[in-house]
């Protein structure tokens, strides 16, 4: 559980999830960003595009694991930064994670055809969104992920790699 356990999906309504993923949640660790992926899939509706924002390492690619694997797709999900996409086959929807780290200009992203592999109902995860520009579809949510305040002194484990909590939080949702 994140701080004050608030990575629980609350039992509320959908209005009253999304208004708590507004606020912003924190999660604790990579397994946390994880489950809040799976959270945000059940929220999204389809044929909408999410867009994730944060810095190298910030947890993208491990928050649409979470999603990918919480809409019932098998495929590994790993980051698609030289492939540029990935599409995953679940039951209820296509998922295609697009990672438009590489391009130079959001001109590139017509030639990647992304649009003509797109099958209805579909969800567009895409990390970096900025540089896809005016080819981000209308209407797109947009997850926000970023480094949390500390909440306290914690001494950290030999040989461990530091822990870093993530604030999540959402723009653009209804």
């Amino acid at each position: 559980m994140g701080t004050n356990g608030n990575t629980s999906t609350g039992g509320g309504d959908a209005a009253s999830e999304l208004a708590r993923w507004r606020r912003g949640i924190t999660a604790a660790n990579a397994a946390e960003t994880e489950a809040l992926g799976g959270q945000l899939a059940a929220l999204l509706p389809p044929n909408t595009a999410l867009a994730l924002h944060g810095a190298l390492g910030a947890g993208k690619t491990t928050f649409a694991r979470g999603f990918v694997r919480a809409l019932g797709a098998t495929s590994a999900v790993a980051s698609p930064t030289f492939a540029i996409f990935a599409v995953h086959e679940a039951p209820a929807r296509q998922i295609i994670h697009a990672d438009a780290y590489r391009l130079a200009s959001p001109a590139e992203a017509d030639s990647l055809m992304l649009w003509d592999v797109l099958r209805e109902p579909w969800t567009l995860l895409v990390e970096w969104p900025e540089r896809l520009g005016e080819y981000l579809p209308d209407g797109a949510w947009h997850l926000w992920i970023e480094d949390a305040p500390p909440v306290a002194e914690v001494p950290p484990v030999a040989d461990a790699p530091p822990v870093r909590a993530r604030r999540l939080r959402l723009e653009n949702a209804p």
